[in-house]
C-alpha cells in the first residue's frame, strides 16, 4: 500500500480529533489507496507539543512550521491552528508542494480566501476544507434523499447551531473571544458549519440580512497567551471583541428561504447542531447531538398514520457504513457510531483524493463560497440592510 507522510500543526482540540481519525482510518477503512504515516506534530510549547505527541501517536514533536515544510517525508500537511494564521500556512505549504486540509473558516476574509485558493490552484496541489458534518452518514443520506427528489422543490431551510459554553462572564478571554485572531465570534465558529451544509443541501445563497450581539462584554485576560479555555484568568479584564450570538435571514438563489442562529449562549445545548429541510413533498430533519438519527416526513403518507419517521442511519446500506464487499464498516446496525467517526470518513476521502489527484468537497473553493456568505451576514448586522452575497 502507498503511504504519505502527515505533518499537523496544532494539538488541541480539532487536533486530537484529527490525530484518532489518521491512527484509525486504516482499521476502519482497509481498502484506502494510501495510508497515512503520523510523522510529526508541530506548536509553539514545547512542553505541550512533547506530550500530544506521544500521547496522539506522533513519531516526533517540532516547534516550526517550516520544519514541516523541509521534509521529503511529509507530503501532507494538517492546519489546526487559531484562525488568524490558517492562510499564511496554507501558502507557504502549496508553495512547498503540500497536500493541504485546514480546519474552517479557511480565513480571516474572503481576500484571504481567494489567496489561499490562488494557492494551491498555482501548485497543483489537493486541498480540503475540515468541514466534518458532511461526513455523518444521516446527513450524506439526507443529500442522497434530496438528490433522489424524496422532499420535492426545496421551499424552507432552518439552522440553529446551540452552544452554552461560555456563559460564564468569568471564562477568560482567550482566542475565540478576539476578532483580530478569530475573525468573529459565533459567527464563523458555529454559523459556518450551518452555513456549510446549506450551500451542499440546498444551493446558493443569494441574499442575507442579519443581526449579532455580544452579551459579555469584557472577561479575565488569560496568563499565558497559549492557553485555551480552560487557562487561568487574570483580575486584569479585557474587550469582548467578536459576537456572542448571531442571526440570519437568507434568501436561496433556487427561491427557498432560510433561517440561521447561532449562538453560545443557549442553556442546555452542548452542542446543538440542527436543520430542517421543507420541501413540496416532505421534511428531512437533524440534529447533531442524535447524529445516527434522521428525521424523514413524507407528505404523499395518506390517513392517521402520517408522521416524521425516524431512520437509525447506521446500516450497511447507508452511506460510509458499509465495506465493499459487505459487512459493517463500524458496527452492526443499530450500534451507533459517533463525532469522532465523521472525522476518520473526512480523512479517508481526503486520502481517496491525494491518490485520484482530485481536491474532495469542501474544499477551498467552498471555503470562499462560505467565506462570502460570512461577510455578507457581517456587513448586514454591522448595516442592519439586506445584502447580496
Amino acid at each position: 500500500m502507498q503511504e504519505i507522510g502527515v505533518g499537523m500543526v496544532g494539538y488541541s482540540f480539532m487536533g486530537r480529533a484529527h490525530s484518532n481519525a489518521y491512527r484509525q482510518v486504516p482499521f476502519f477503512y482497509p481498502e484506502v489507496a494510501i495510508k497515512p504515516v503520523m510523522k510529526a506534530i508541530c506548536g509553539r510549547t514545547r512542553d505541550a507539543v512533547d506530550a500530544a505527541a506521544k500521547q496522539m501517536g506522533w513519531e516526533e514533536a517540532v516547534y516550526d512550521f517550516d520544519q514541516l515544510l523541509d521534509r521529503d517525508d511529509i507530503g501532507l500537511i494538517d492546519i489546526n491552528t487559531p484562525n488568524n494564521v490558517h492562510v499564511a500556512m496554507v501558502i507557504k505549504a502549496a508553495q512547498a508542494g503540500k497536500h493541504i486540509i485546514c480546519e474552517k473558516p479557511l480565513g480571516m476574509n474572503v481576500a484571504e480566501t481567494e489567496a489561499a485558493l490562488k494557492a494551491v490552484r498555482e501548485a497543483g496541489v489537493v486541498h480540503m476544507l475540515c468541514h466534518n458534518y458532511r461526513r455523518i452518514p444521516a446527513v450524506w443520506l439526507a443529500k442522497d434523499m434530496i438528490e433522489a427528489g424524496l422532499i420535492g422543490d426545496i421551499y424552507h431551510w432552518r439552522a440553529t447551531y446551540l452552544q452554552d459554553w461560555l456563559m460564564d462572564p468569568s471564562a477568560p478571554l482567550f482566542w475565540r473571544c478576539q476578532k483580530e485572531i478569530a475573525g468573529s465570534g459565533a459567527l464563523g465558529d458555529l454559523m459556518a458549519h450551518s452555513i456549510d451544509l446549506a450551500l451542499w443541501l440546498v444551493g446558493d445563497i443569494d441574499h442575507v440580512c442579519g443581526s449579532w450581539r455580544t452579551f459579555v462584554k469584557q472577561r479575565p485576560k488569560l496568563e499565558s497567551t497559549d492557553a485555551g479555555l480552560g487557562g487561568a484568568g487574570s483580575e486584569q479584564m479585557g474587550d469582548v471583541t467578536v459576537d456572542d450570538a448571531t442571526v440570519a435571514l437568507a434568501q436561496f438563489a433556487n427561491g427557498a428561504l432560510g433561517t440561521f442562529e447561532a449562538t453560545r449562549f443557549a442553556p442546555g445545548h452542548k452542542n446543538s447542531n440542527c436543520f430542517e429541510i421543507n420541501g413540496s413533498k416532505g421534511s428531512i430533519r437533524f440534529n447533531l447531538e442524535r447524529l445516527n438519527e434522521l428525521g424523514y416526513y413524507n407528505a404523499e403518507d395518506p390517513g392517521e398514520e402520517a408522521g416524521f419517521a425516524t431512520i437509525i442511519a447506521n446500516a450497511d446500506c447507508h452511506p460510509f457504513q458499509g465495506l465493499p464487499d459487505g459487512g459493517p464498516r463500524y458496527w452492526p446496525g443499530g450500534h451507533n457510531i459517533g463525532y469522532e467517526h465523521t472525522f476518520i470518513n473526512t480523512i479517508y476521502d481526503l486520502l481517496e483524493g491525494i491518490a485520484r489527484g482530485e481536491s474532495p468537497h469542501p474544499n477551498f473553493e467552498d471555503g470562499v463560497k462560505i467565506q462570502k456568505v460570512l461577510a455578507a451576514v457581517e456587513q448586514s448586522c454591522e448595516s442592519a440592510n439586506w445584502i447580496q452575497v
